[in-house]
């Protein structure tokens, strides 16, 4: 007789899990020099196209593997082990694919293009949203950038911040306002390389170096009428924060890449380090047993908290922000446990621990930071208290109250 477990349908993948792998230990290996040199990551991305993985959402009408959020995040935690600036160049493209193909957003003609193209290179994609005065659109506010209306399409203006991988894209997706009355707002699509774009390279980060996240400005970029996606009122243009958790979460999973790399990095230490007074492994000492079951239980419990809450959360984004929030802290956490146990050797580079420690900082910095995810939370729960109490017979007056202020 079969067990349940056989019984059960096998999940489909939009990936190969022994090529996951192998593009991984590539990445891995160019990671240090790509880390030090600061420089756009050529060789990991090339390796990511050419595993077929830059186009795993693409949806199945359009000859795509359509692959599910939770399929890149499996990808994106495989690829942030080997190196975490790759995979987060990775997840803007995968994740501009599985926008469109379940929202229908691009002009067909367009992104069929587009997707002709990719079988010719790496096609990489990324939204140019946050400005120098406006901050991050996660905070609210309107983009400053304009898009002016000319004979043959539109003509961009504006200076864009952290735009990940600016130097090696081949579109942004450019977020600004248009010159017409009234106004509306939309993201363009502008061709990299077209006269008028200047990157300015100012990206200088503790980690996540080889994301090459520079300021990148326009000045009168020509681009067609037709490269243009929801242009909409200004009042409805705002960032919805909690619409964006499930992707948020996912792209968690780069971080978790790096913390269970952190992991073995510390695991391998421990066999490698016998020192002269102990004779043996350090990893038979209680200290560095106890140390590796800390880790372990902060990486792997992360792991569980991003999977499950990707598989089972059915869209409740108080449930996704807040496994974003606990995975990262834990995420964190077990890297700087590993630095602390191994000592002095865990700051030097030679080890590998060092830069995992600093591309680690960046889990909670993407927008909506963890300031603004914690209170969309507080929120949330006030807003249950005020419908728990509105529900009960009698209730109180200044709970009418509590709930118009």
């Amino acid at each position: 007789m079969m067990s349940l477990d056989s019984q059960k349908a096998t999940p489909r993948m939009s990936y190969d899990p022994i090529i996951l792998d192998a593009t991984a230990r590539i990445l891995a290996e160019a990671a240090p020099e790509a880390d030090q040199a600061g420089q756009f990551p050529w060789i990991g991305i090339r390796a990511v196209y050419e595993a077929g993985l830059l186009e795993s959402t693409v949806a199945t009408r359009y000859g795509g593997q359509g692959g599910t959020l939770a399929d890149a995040a499996h990808i994106l935690a495989a690829l942030g082990r080997g190196d975490p600036s790759v995979a987060l160049i990775t997840a803007m493209t995968i994740f501009t694919h599985l926008a469109q193909a379940t929202k229908d957003y691009w002009p067909d003609n367009l992104y069929r293009r587009l997707l002709a193209e990719a079988k010719q290179r790496p096609l990489l994609l990324n939204a140019a949203r946050v400005e120098p005065e406006l901050g991050s659109p996660a905070r609210g506010g309107l983009p400053g950038t304009i898009a002016r209306r000319t004979a043959t399409g539109w003509s961009i203006t504006g200076r864009k911040r952290f735009v990940t991988g600016a130097c090696g894209l081949t579109h942004f997706l450019v977020w600004a306002h248009t010159d017409e009355l009234p106004g509306r707002v939309g993201t363009f699509v502008v061709p990299n390389g077209l006269p008028g774009i200047q990157v300015v390279e100012n990206w200088k980060s503790l980690g996540m170096r080889a994301t090459g996240s520079h300021d990148v400005e326009y000045k009168d970029v020509e681009i067609p009428a037709e490269n243009v996606l929801e242009l909409v009122d200004p009042s409805v243009a705002q960032q919805d924060n909690r619409a964006h958790a499930a992707i948020t979460l996912a792209l968690t999973a780069i971080y978790l890449g790096a913390a269970e790399a952190a992991q073995a990095a510390f695991i391998r230490f421990a066999h490698e380090r016998v020192p002269a007074n102990l004779g043996h492994p350090i990893a038979r000492t209680e200290r560095f047993m106890t140390l590796s079951g800390e880790i372990d239980l902060l990486v792997s419990g992360a792991r569980q908290i991003i999977f499950g809450a990707l598989e089972n959360s059915q869209g409740d984004a108080d449930n996704l922000i807040r496994a974003r929030l606990l995975a990262g802290r834990q995420i964190r956490e077990a890297v700087q446990i590993a630095v602390r146990g191994i000592g002095n050797p865990g700051l030097n580079a030679d080890l590998g621990l060092e830069r995992h420690f600093r591309d680690i900082q960046s889990v909670l910095v993407h927008a909506p930071q963890e300031d603004t995810s914690v209170s969309i939370l507080g929120r949330a729960a006030f807003d249950r208290w005020h419908r728990a109490e509105a529900d009960r017979p009698g209730c109180p007056e200044s709970i009418s109250i509590l709930k118009t202020a």
